[in-house]
């Protein structure tokens, strides 16, 4: 040999396994591209269409140049002043919650954890309940009140959910029991009230974007902001977490911290969605799952969950408004025939499948 070296050559077996598994990886970023496009322009369309719905129908033609500038005073006023707060503050929500319920669901293992499950939306209804109906706090303080509640509330089932860590299965059973606990404050508080004041807590009890304004709009947007990037940042942790406390260990990542900063954006996204528009009920729940079937292999699929939660809350508001004639149903009130159904089909495939209890 003449200062040449002999090289094996490569194993054609292992070239095809990388050309497959890049081909995979490939398929599913694509399809994740084109269901986010997908979502981003149904939520799009549905908005639209709810700008140009009501009592005053304006073609979209119409919508689209009052929100460039244009229109008269009239669409202006219906469109920049009634309608465009509300079906914003519908898209916000719903990121806020879908966003919420699947880092709950994902990094818990549990299709149940989500923030109306596990008693995150009791706390906030709690605390707020009881500052609203005892201590007569409205506005920005009700809704500071809200988001300490789910806070508190998150922060109460960690610990107590706590042995020399944190396990999902414990955690949401502690949760669920919790949260039935603060209900009962709630419908104690509401029982002791007067009724004309109650009926309003029941209203905001349900989830209701009626009667919203860009008052409710800025702070939930200032929050999103804020929380949305944090979650993003600590969500990095997510996969590793979902292997498990000693894969996840074992492969660098430092479990409790990563969990702790996980759950508290998980339960202020919950937190700041219940205080804009109350515990809109199922949206956290069923937004997760939609979107892990629409991108399958894909994880969280946390900004496709957060599309979907705002898809949902947006084609349910549009409902509410437009169902029944001369009627305003609460949000709250269509999440609900949406998601109940699903809980349902959830517990008897866990009950086939011999988990069920």
């Amino acid at each position: 040999m003449t200062g040449t070296r002999l090289r094996e050559a490569p194993d054609p077996r292992l070239a095809d396994a990388v050309r497959t598994v890049a081909r995979v990886r490939g398929r599913g970023r694509r399809r994740s591209v084109v269901v986010a496009g997908g979502l981003l322009a149904a939520v799009a369309a549905v908005f639209a269409v709810s700008l140009s719905l009501g009592d005053m129908v304006l073609p979209l033609g119409t919508v689209v140049d009052t929100l460039f500038g244009g229109g008269d005073g009239g669409s202006r006023f219906v469109v920049l002043e009634l309608r465009l707060p509300r079906a914003l503050l519908a898209v916000l929500v719903g990121v806020g919650f879908g966003l919420s319920g699947a880092v709950f669901q994902s990094l818990l293992r549990n299709p149940l954890a989500s923030p109306d499950v596990i008693g995150i939306s009791a706390g906030a209804s709690a605390v707020a309940v009881t500052a609203s109906l005892l201590f007569q706090v409205s506005g920005l303080a009700l809704s500071g009140s809200a988001l300490s509640g789910a806070v508190a509330a998150g922060a109460a089932i960690y610990l107590l959910a706590w042995r020399q860590g944190v396990a999902g299965q414990r955690l949401v059973l502690i949760g669920v029991g919790f949260g039935t606990g603060l209900s009962s404050v709630v419908w104690y508080v509401m029982a002791r009230s007067d009724t004309a004041v109650a009926q309003e807590a029941y209203l905001w009890l349900t989830g209701t974007l009626n009667g919203r304004s860009w008052g409710q709009v800025w702070p939930l947007l200032t929050a999103l902001a804020v929380l949305v990037p944090l979650t993003t940042l600590a969500a990095r942790a997510l996969g590793p977490l979902r292997l498990g406390d000693d894969a996840a260990a074992g492969l660098g990542t430092r479990v409790e911290p990563a969990r702790l900063a996980l759950l508290g954006c998980a339960t202020a996204l919950a937190g700041v969605a219940t205080a804009a528009a109350g515990p809109v009920g199922f949206v956290a729940f069923v937004a997760g799952p939609i979107a892990r079937r629409l991108v399958p292999g894909r994880g969280a699929a946390l900004p496709h969950a957060a599309l979907t939660g705002a898809l949902i809350v947006l084609v349910a508001d549009l409902g509410a408004q437009h169902l029944l004639p001369s009627v305003q149903l609460p949000v709250g009130v269509v999440t609900s025939i949406i998601g109940a159904p699903y809980l349902l089909l959830l517990l008897a495939r866990a009950n086939r499948g011999g988990s069920g209890g």
